[in-house]
């Protein structure tokens, strides 16, 4: 059977203190556009012309962000795993980010549509004064169709280094048992959820400001270990993860705001 193949690639330069596209590489259905911004930083989008993923497919994205660059890469809308009949859809990220550099990496919420079978991994190398915000957020089942995805299996591994110095680690596997869909340790029967990662100074203000953005009655978290800042939220749909991790974004980004294509 025909199968979706993609290889996205950007560099950058930093001239006159604005943050420049050095080189661009695609492949396949990855194709990255760069819409014009009103400040120093370069914006890419990141579009699967696919249309989603099935099993068997495979996509690979790559960006180094130049010393002193200062970058934001999103996507153009959720990206959508689709029922398997047995192979698994997969998707690599490789990120490089230079001294003194910073990343926002914005992509949109993960659909895992029933029956899929899902794998990531994320590799990002840090350089000695480099700052990231990153986020991953996976919904399991469509809202509108009332799915819970509960014959989904997903598989996601992280891997950031600072200064090839292993900074943080996890793997998470997700699939349909109850210890993982419903242990109060895990998803707690929550259907949708996202891990937001930030590098950078002032932690334990930045800490605090995130703290005081979680409402009350939030299925989240936020601590400070080593040299990151962790949050970790839950919710019972997308809109309602959304909603609680939108401010949390803007507020940890460098531009302080969200991608235009981020609003609803």
């Amino acid at each position: 059977m025909q199968r979706a193949r993609g290889v996205g690639r950007i560099t950058t330069k930093l001239r006159d203190d604005a943050t420049h596209l050095q080189t661009l590489y695609q492949e396949g259905c990855a194709k990255i556009r760069l819409p014009h911004t009103h400040d120093l930083s370069l914006d890419a989008v990141l579009i699967n012309t696919a249309g989603g993923l099935t099993g068997g497919d495979h996509m690979r994205w790559e960006a180094e962000i130049a010393p002193g660059s200062r970058a934001t890469i999103t996507t153009q809308a959720c990206e959508r795993i689709y029922r398997s009949t047995g192979a698994v859809a997969e998707v690599e990220t490789q990120l490089k980010v230079g001294a003194d550099a910073h990343l926002d990496w914005l992509p949109q919420e993960t659909i895992l549509f029933a029956a899929s079978r899902f794998q990531r991994r994320i590799d990002i190398d840090l350089a000695p004064g480099a700052s990231l915000t990153a986020i991953e957020a996976v919904l399991l089942g469509r809202d509108a169709m009332g799915e819970e995805a509960r014959d989904a299996i997903f598989r996601d591994t992280w891997r950031i280094r600072r200064n090839g110095r292993l900074v943080h680690a996890e793997a998470t596997h997700i699939d349909g048992s109850g210890p993982a869909r419903d242990n109060p340790a895990l998803l707690a029967g929550t259907r949708a959820f996202a891990t937001i990662l930030h590098f950078g100074p002032n932690l334990a203000g930045r800490l605090d400001q995130v703290r005081a953005l979680l409402p009350a009655d939030a299925t989240a978290a936020a601590s400070v270990t080593g040299e990151r800042l962790v949050i970790r939220a839950m919710a019972n749909s997308g809109l309602a993860l959304r909603r609680m991790i939108v401010p949390i974004l803007g507020a940890l980004s460098r531009a302080g705001s969200l991608p235009r294509l981020w609003h609803l």
